[in-house]
C-alpha cells in the first residue's frame, strides 16, 4: 500500500466549470483540472509534453485544453489532438500522450488517486449527511502549513482546544473525561463519556438539557477526521475534515459541517460558520508555529496516556509510508481518561 492509491478531494465540482482549467497539486505533482467534451472531469499532469508550460495557464475550448505557449491540445485522456506549428494536417495523429489520472466526482468533491494500479481498491470518503434531507451544510476551505499527520491529530484532540479556543469552544475547567479508544481495519475510533456543558460560548444552545453527550471521534486513513456531537432528537453536529497532502508541510483541508438542528438550521448557518472560520484560523496558526519548531528541532514528542489517539493515528500512517497495509495491523482497544 502507499499513499498514492488513495482517493483525494484535491478541488470542488462547482469550481471546475466548462471551459475553465483549474491547477492542483497533491504529494507533490501538479495537476490540472477541467471538464471533458462530455461534461466530466478529467484530470492531467499540469505539463505540457512540448516545452514544459503549466497546462493549467492554458484554456479550455469545446472539453479540450490548449496550452498557452505553443497551442497544442489535449483531450481528456490526455491525447495531443492538434499541434499548431505542424502546419494545415494537424490532427488526427497521436503525437504523444500527457499522463492523466483516475478521477471521480461524490458528495461536490473532485477525488483523483496517482496510482494507476493500487494495491487495494479504495473508495473516496463520502460526506456524512451531505445533502440529506433535514440537514444542512457548510464546507469551508483552508491551508495549513504543516503534515496531515499533525493537521488530522489536531481535528481529533480535545486537549487543545481549552487554550487554543477558549470560550469560544471550552475552557479550562478541570473536569475529567474519560474515552474508549479503539485502532481497527485502518481506522481510530473515540468514544468519549462524561461530556456535557464545556462547549463554549454556545453551549446553551448545542446542548440545553444539560445531558451526557454522545461524542465519537474517527480517523479514517490515510487523512480523514469525523467529529461527531449527538445532543438528542434534532441536535445532531458533524464536522468532517479531509487533510489533503499538497506538500510535505503543506496541507489542504476541506471541512464539511452537517448539522440537523430542525427550525434553526437556516438560523444557526452564519453564526456557524463564522465560529468555525475562527475556530480554524487559531488552528492554522497554532500548526504553523509547530511546524516551525519541528523543522528547527525535530518531531520529538513526548507522550502520555491522554496522546494514546495520536499515537494510533501515528502508527497507521506511518504503515502506509512503509508500505503496509494498516488494516492488518492487529487490533488494540484501550480506556483512557483525561482531564479539561
Amino acid at each position: 500500500m502507499d499513499f498514492k492509491d488513495f482517493w483525494y478531494a484535491v478541488a470542488e465540482s462547482k469550481d471546475l466549470e466548462r471551459n475553465t482549467a483549474v491547477g492542483a497539486a497533491l504529494l507533490g505533482e501538479w495537476l490540472v483540472l477541467f471538464r471533458d467534451e462530455n461534461g466530466s472531469a478529467a484530470v492531467l499532469v499540469d505539463r505540457c509534453l512540448h516545452r514544459c508550460a503549466k497546462l493549467s495557464e492554458g484554456r479550455v475550448r469545446d472539453g479540450r485544453l490548449q496550452c498557452a505557449y505553443h497551442g497544442w491540445v489535449y483531450d481528456g485522456t490526455g491525447r495531443v489532438v492538434c499541434a499548431p506549428a505542424n502546419g494545415p494536417d494537424r490532427g488526427g495523429r497521436e503525437i504523444a500522450r500527457a499522463r492523466a489520472l483516475p478521477v471521480r466526482e461524490a458528495d461536490g468533491y473532485v477525488y483523483v488517486r496517482l496510482s494507476d494500479s493500487p494495491g487495494s481498491e479504495l473508495e473516496p470518503f463520502r460526506i456524512p449527511h451531505y445533502l440529506e434531507k433535514g440537514w444542512a451544510a457548510i464546507r469551508l476551505k483552508n491551508h495549513f502549513k504543516n503534515n496531515v499527520t499533525n493537521c488530522v491529530e489536531n481535528f481529533v484532540d480535545i486537549p487543545h482546544t481549552a487554550f487554543v479556543h477558549p470560550r469560544i469552544f471550552r475552557v479550562s475547567k478541570n473536569e475529567m473525561f474519560g474515552a474508549h479508544v479503539c485502532r481497527r481495519d485502518g481506522s481510530v475510533t473515540v468514544n468519549y463519556r462524561n461530556e456535557r456543558a464545556n462547549l463554549g460560548m454556545f453551549s446553551w444552545f448545542l446542548n440545553p438539557s444539560g445531558r451526557e453527550i454522545k461524542h465519537t471521534d474517527r480517523f479514517i486513513m490515510p487523512n480523514v477526521t469525523s467529529v461527531d456531537y449527538d445532543f438528542g432528537r434534532k441536535r445532531r453536529f458533524v464536522i468532517t475534515s479531509q487533510s489533503v497532502p499538497i506538500a510535505d508541510e503543506e496541507t489542504l483541508v476541506f471541512t464539511d459541517l452537517t448539522y440537523n438542528y430542525g427550525v434553526w438550521n437556516k438560523l444557526a448557518k452564519p453564526i456557524i460558520r463564522r465560529q468555525a472560520r475562527t475556530i480554524i484560523n487559531q488552528d492554522r496558526a497554532i500548526l504553523e508555529s509547530q511546524m516551525k519548531v519541528i523543522r528547527k528541532y525535530g518531531a520529538h514528542f513526548s507522550n502520555t496516556g491522554a496522546d494514546l489517539i495520536h499515537v494510533l493515528i501515528e502508527s497507521i500512517r506511518d504503515e502506509i509510508a512503509g508500505g503496509g497495509d494498516p488494516r492488518l495491523l492487529p487490533e488494540r482497544s484501550h480506556e483512557i481518561e483525561f482531564w479539561v
